[in-house]
């Protein structure tokens, strides 16, 4: 087998595995609080983007902020909630997910 070929069949087998990763089950999930500095300067909507390390355990043990638009304005919410999220027990591991901040007050 050619190495083009090997690498080839070796980028594809990781891709496979990396697609049959199962997303953990979200068991508690908590809203970040909307800001009030945000509502100060007249902010009413935003998108943070997050990477959640989950433990064995099901325990969030670390938030990491990828995206936020506006940047650092709803960071702080984030993790606070996020590091109360709890998922289904399992293999340790990472998600990301996506929060969409709109007040409506």
């Amino acid at each position: 087998m050619s190495f083009l070929r090997s690498a080839t069949v070796l980028a594809a087998s990781l891709m496979l595995a990396l697609a049959a990763q199962a997303t953990p089950k979200i068991v508690k999930k908590v809203p970040p609080e909307f800001p009030a500095e945000a509502s100060k300067k007249g902010i009413t909507t935003g998108v943070v983007k997050a990477k959640l390390v989950i433990e064995a355990d099901g325990k969030v043990s670390d938030v990491e902020i990828l995206e936020a638009e506006p940047k650092r304005v709803f960071d702080r919410a984030v993790k606070a909630a996020l590091m109360e999220w709890k998922f289904e027990a399992g293999e340790k591991g990472t998600h990301e997910v996506k929060l969409v901040f709109k007040n409506e007050d």
